[in-house]
């Protein structure tokens, strides 16, 4: 029996039933209790075997099935070889960032030989979110579907369908992702590509040793399902199709979407979303397909594909090989994955509306960058011996010895700088395509962040540019939050003639939007969640590069309106920290 040093077992239950009590008199759904047990597990897939960090053994991870408004507990258990934290993608947790799982932004990781108990609040939350490993790149193996069903007495926007199946997209490594990432890291050069993507564990058919674990989704003629679409990819953006069924889109980032009919859907990492598909064809075996998007012009992705297979039910002859799709959009198909991404719009129904804010009181406008820093001697194996970076306004976030969200909560001073800008430093042809000069493409580290008054009515337009020639669509995650989209368009924003284009009445509300390449996107919400919250694009290799930052949204005059007061147990951090001793052993510094 493995021995956890955390708490005493008497002492955790003790706080453990007391925060149940508490939170049971402030909530009207149901309390869920999960246990999740990080450990290294064996696989063998791609003709080769190897071990991965999972939870429960499994790859994906376990589904966690919850109703809108309910509270859920999960104790992890980290029998694993380093530190990790999760995270629960998409789900706001309001004035409870202590749970959020950031590392070095809400807490540090949770220690080999140690555990820690995770409380999660649902709140307007209701369709297909994910929970996720969220330090380094443990994400590739540590990951599984979040299902937020609607409340007792409400029901779907749509008719009830006849069953449900996770889909859920992944990365796989041939060696452990850790190592890739160390070595990246102290190169400063470029990432390493997956060996295969996956579609509910298994690459499928086209990668060798993998026809026979292929993954099934038996049907019945006449029903309608609803998938439940998670893309968990490292670092690239797929398509999805099905061979001859159309796809009816009605959900996204756990809320309901006006319905999008497609023959393919396009999805980054990060996205979530939620597909009606009736079987309506000859009885048979239909390909799924999930096959990468990529729009940069370093063409380092993995070009392969997955497939799994859409298989009806009754008697028929088996066929030699199920059927292809007869259009799938190839890897550079910038105009299909515009097509797509610009059809969405709120479901802005009397059950479900919309409120955009109107009255902006903070605008911001922050540049989305591939840039370098320099390394001592050009020893690096980036370009001319310097060391890949990435940034939002220039600046590659640092992480903190001590996590963001205890120095601002104790006024821990040192730890971070209250000066993330609200504009680059330097305004300039975003996309041309001769940004090459030092002026351009050197970036400064540091650990800034964004503070927002409470109630504050933010809006951000992020432009993407061409900066080392290296432009592409960028995923960007908002920790706390859902917020609306209300514009998005190709070249440099124009701040006179572009706001005429915003959709202010039916905008989508998400938590991950694309900023396409070269081009932008404008969100607005209001700040209403007071806490430290983690914004970053959803590509690990960006985000470990330093294209994050953060954003502190301060109380408000109530204790409604303020930050939940802390957990007696968090994972230590350093010897300044209020919970531990010792500096964790993931944090480098340089």
């Amino acid at each position: 029996m493995k021995c956890f040093k955390s708490m005493s077992f008497l002492a955790f239950m003790s706080i453990f039933l007391l925060q149940t009590e508490v939170l049971l008199c402030l909530v009207q759904g149901k309390v869920h209790y999960h246990e999740f047990i990080l450990k290294d597990t064996n696989f063998t897939k791609l003709c080769s075997t190897k071990s991965a960090l999972t939870v429960n053994e499994s790859f994906p991870g376990p589904i966690i099935q919850a109703q809108k408004g309910d509270t859920v507990y999960v104790n992890v258990y980290n029998e694993g070889r380093y530190g990790v934290t999760l995270h629960w993608h998409g789900i706001k947790q309001p004035r409870n960032p202590w749970f959020d799982g950031p590392e070095y932004v809400t807490q540090c990781p949770i220690q080999p030989g140690t555990n820690f108990t995770y409380q999660i609040l649902l709140s307007s939350e209701e369709g297909t979110l994910f929970w996720h490993a969220h330090s380094d790149w443990s994400r590739a193996t540590v990951h599984g579907a979040f299902v937020i069903l609607p409340a007792n007495g409400t029901s779907y926007p749509f008719p009830k369908p006849d069953g449900e199946q996770v889909i859920l997209f992944a990365s796989w490594y041939k060696e452990d992702v850790m190592t890739l990432l160390d070595e990246t890291l102290k190169s400063g050069g470029l990432t390493t590509s997956s060996d295969s993507y996956t579609i509910n564990g298994e690459p499928g058919d086209f990668y060798l040793c993998s026809n026979e674990t292929t993954y099934r989704m038996s049907v019945d003629y006449g029903k309608t399902y609803l998938l439940r679409i998670v893309n968990s990819e490292q670092n690239v953006d797929m398509f999805f199709a099905i061979a001859d069924h159309n796809l009816t889109v009605v959900g996204a980032d756990g809320a309901y979407v006006k319905p999008i009919v497609t023959s393919y859907i396009m999805i980054t990492p990060g996205q979530t979303m939620d597909v009606l598909v009736t079987a309506k064809q000859s009885l048979g075996h239909y390909y799924m397909l999930a096959s990468p998007y990529y729009d940069g012009e370093a063409d380092d992705f993995d070009k392969s594909m997955a497939s799994a297979i859409f298989q009806y039910n009754g008697n028929y002859t088996r066929p030699s090989s199920p059927i292809y799709p007869t259009y799938i959009p190839g890897y550079y198909d910038i105009d299909s994955a515009r097509k797509f991404v610009t059809q969405f719009r709120s479901l802005a129904s009397t059950e479900h509306p919309v409120d955009v804010p109107l009255n902006v009181t903070t605008r911001m406008f922050i540049t989305i960058s591939i840039g370098m820093l320099h390394c001592p001697n050009n020893s690096c194996a980036g370009p001319e011996g310097n060391r890949i970076a990435s940034g939002l306004n220039n600046i590659s976030f640092a992480n903190p010895a001590v996590d963001v969200l205890q120095a601002y909560y104790r006024n821990i001073s040192g730890y971070y700088n209250a000066s993330f800008p609200d504009e680059p430093p330097n305004l300039f042809n975003f996309t041309s395509e001769d940004l090459t000069a030092d002026n351009y493409t050197l970036t400064s580290r540091a650990t800034r962040v964004k503070m927002l008054d409470y109630n504050a009515t933010v809006e951000i337009t992020f432009q993407g540019t061409n900066i080392m020639d290296s432009g592409e669509n960028h995923p960007v995650h908002l920790h706390g939050f859902r917020f609306y989209v209300i514009g998005s368009g190709l070249g440099n924003f124009d701040n006179v003639t572009d706001p005429l284009t915003y959709n202010l009445v039916d905008p989508p509300e998400v938590n991950t939007f694309p900023v396409p390449k070269d081009g932008w996107a404008t969100i607005r919400f209001i700040a209403n969640n007071p806490g430290v919250w983690f914004m970053h694009c959803h590509f690990d290799r960006h985000m470990s590069w330093g294209m994050d930052t953060v954003f502190i949204v301060k109380n408000g005059g109530t204790d409604e309106t303020s930050i939940r007061p802390p957990p007696d147990y968090l994972p230590a951090c350093s010897k300044n920290s209020l919970f531990g001793a010792d500096q964790s052993m993931l944090q480098i510094e340089e």
